[in-house]
């Protein structure tokens, strides 16, 4: 699979997860995918059980993709994920084999303000 067909597969997941189709948002995954959250501790093997963990999810959710960066099989994606209005700054490592994601782990972090020893450093961040 060539990095143009990738990255317009990454495209249509994202765009499937900001529309919650889950039907779609799925379709870039192996069949025996596997999905890690290090900061939880969890683990989902299986298309149908990623797939069913994210649709049994009952918070509104919103995807906006700010950057994605990869080459070959390993592609990055950096994004926010908004539940219930509630931002969570995201980054998701997906590994691709024969055309479809094998593994992804997803970082999540919250927001939080400069910290007062730079804030006469920083500028704000606009999206």
């Amino acid at each position: 699979m060539d990095s143009l067909t990738i990255r317009a597969a990454l495209k249509r997941h994202w765009d499937a997860s900001d529309a919650n189709d889950f039907t779609v948002e799925h379709e870039i995954y192996h069949e025996n995918a596997v999905l890690d959250y290090p900061q939880s501790g969890e683990r989902i093997r299986g298309r149908h059980r990623i797939q069913e963990s994210r649709s049994a999810q009952p918070s509104k959710k919103r995807f906006s993709v700010h950057r994605i960066v990869g080459d070959g099989n390993l592609w990055v994606t950096e994004y926010v994920l908004t539940y219930d209005d509630v931002p969570s700054y995201v980054v998701s490592i997906m590994e691709f084999r024969g055309g479809s994601v094998c593994r992804e782990t997803q970082y999540f972090a919250d927001a939080f303000d400069p910290g007062p020893s730079r804030v006469h450093l920083v500028e704000k961040i606009e999206d």
